[in-house]
């Protein structure tokens, strides 16, 4: 029983320690969204950005993705990059962590007028 009651406690602490993504800045005029579709894992996981602008969607940027662990003793520099695909006016990215700890991340666009903007942040798993 003793057992029972320890690891409910460990899975319901664990699980509320996962980080889910919500971001939300103004970058240059245009409104920008960040989101995880769920808790963040080691494995894949769903990024998605939304841009606006006074109110009004932004669905024909160019957005990707770079996404990094530092170098550390004993381990190389980590780095995915990704472009987003347009889906229901969002942009949707497949990232996949390959460890646990803090990454960095860098989200790049730029809009058709070739204007170029990014936010940047990291995430710890």
């Amino acid at each position: 029983m003793l057992r029972k009651i320890l690891f409910s406690l460990m899975l319901t602490f664990g699980i509320s320690q996962a980080e889910v993504i919500n971001l939300h800045e103004n970058v240059k005029g245009i409104d920008v969204s960040l989101k995880s579709e769920k808790s963040l894992i080691v494995g894949n996981n769903v990024f998605i950005v939304t841009l606006s602008k006074d109110g009004k969607p932004i669905t024909n940027a160019k957005v990707k993705a770079k996404i990094f662990m530092p170098e550390m003793p004993g381990m190389p520099y980590m780095e995915i990059k990704q472009k987003a695909q347009l889906k229901n006016g969002k942009y949707y990215m497949n990232i996949n962590f390959s460890m646990s700890g803090t990454w960095q991340y860098k989200i790049y666009f730029k809009t058709n007028d070739g204007k170029k903007y990014k936010i940047s942040g990291s995430v710890n798993l």
